[in-house]
C-alpha cells in the first residue's frame, strides 16, 4: 500500500510539473480571485468588481503581487513574449485592485485617488521587475513604449478600475490563452453599444481610440489606421456594408464618447 501511494504522488507531481510547464509563471491565483469577485454583465461586454469580495480575501491578493515581485529582468527576459506580455497585463490590474483597496469603501472613482498635483497612474505602487513604478510605467513604458509588443488590444485587457474601461476578464491571461483572451476581449468591448456605435451616419466610439490613436496604427495585422482597425470589426458593431466601404475608403465621420470614470464596483 505504501510504494503504490507514494507511485500515486509521483504521478501527481509529474502531472502538476506539466502543467505548470505549460506556463513561464503561474497565475491560477489571480484567477481564482477574478472567478470570485468579478461578474460579467451583457454577455461579457461589461464587468462589475466585488471590490469587498477582495478586501475579504486581500491576504491572497498580496501573497500573488509578493510572487509577481519576486521576477526579476533576466527571467523576465527569458521567457516566451506571450508570457511576459500575460504578466504584464495581470500586474497592471492586480495592483489597479490594490490601489482601489487602498481606499475601500471610500471612494466613488479611482480619479479619487489622485491629486490636484498627482494622478493615481502615477504613483509608486508596484513592485515589478526589480523597481517600484507606477502603474503608468507598467502600461505606457513596459507595455506600450517596449519594442516587443505591438498589439492594440491590450487597451481592452488592462483595466482602470472604471465603468468606462473594457471588462475585467474574470479570467488571468497565461501565455498559453493570450490570443483568444485578447481577441475575446476586443470583440466583447466593441459589440457594446454604450461605447462603440453608429448613430445616423456619425461613428461613436469609445474616448480609448482617441488617446491611444497611434496604437491602432502601427501596422498590427496590416492595420495603418484607426479605420482600418475598425473595419476588421465592424460585425462587432453592427455595421452595415456600406459603413465598411466608407471605412475602407477613410471616409467616416468619427466621434469620441465621453468616458465614464464611475468605480466599476459590485451593485
Amino acid at each position: 500500500m505504501k510504494n503504490w501511494l507514494m507511485t500515486l504522488f509521483t504521478i501527481i507531481g509529474l502531472q502538476s510539473a506539466v502543467v505548470n510547464a505549460e506556463n513561464a509563471f503561474d497565475h491560477s491565483s489571480w484567477n481564482d480571485l477574478l472567478q470570485q469577485n468579478v461578474h460579467l454583465l451583457n454577455g461579457g461586454q461589461a464587468s462589475q468588481v466585488d471590490y469587498q469580495g477582495f478586501a475579504d480575501d486581500r491576504t491572497s491578493l498580496k501573497r500573488y503581487l509578493d510572487r509577481l515581485a519576486k521576477v526579476n529582468q533576466t527571467e523576465f527576459d527569458s521567457w516566451p513574449k506571450d508570457d511576459q506580455l500575460a504578466f504584464l497585463i495581470n500586474s497592471y490590474n492586480a495592483w489597479t485592485v490594490e490601489l482601489i483597496l487602498t481606499k475601500w469603501p471610500d471612494l466613488d472613482s479611482i480619479k479619487d485617488l489622485g491629486s490636484l498635483f498627482s494622478s493615481p497612474w502615477s504613483k509608486k505602487i508596484v513592485t515589478l521587475l526589480g523597481e517600484k513604478r507606477s502603474l503608468d510605467e507598467v502600461e505606457h513604458t513596459l507595455i506600450r513604449g517596449s519594442d516587443r509588443y505591438n498589439d492594440p488590444r491590450i487597451h481592452f485587457a488592462v483595466n482602470c478600475a472604471s465603468i468606462g474601461c473594457p471588462a475585467l476578464a474574470n479570467q488571468a491571461f497565461q501565455g498559453d490563452n493570450l490570443d483568444s483572451l485578447l481577441e475575446t476581449q476586443t470583440e466583447l468591448f466593441l459589440a457594446d453599444s454604450s461605447r462603440n456605435r453608429l448613430n445616423g451616419k456619425k461613428l461613436e466610439l469609445s474616448s480609448i481610440f482617441k488617446w491611444y490613436r497611434e496604437d491602432f496604427e502601427k501596422g498590427w495585422k496590416g492595420y495603418d489606421s484607426l479605420e482600418d482597425f475598425i473595419s476588421n470589426y465592424a460585425s462587432f458593431i453592427s455595421l452595415p456594408e456600406r459603413v465598411k466601404t466608407a471605412l475602407d475608403n477613410k471616409k467616416v465621420d468619427i466621434k469620441f464618447l465621453d468616458y465614464d470614470w464611475a468605480l466599476n464596483k459590485k451593485s
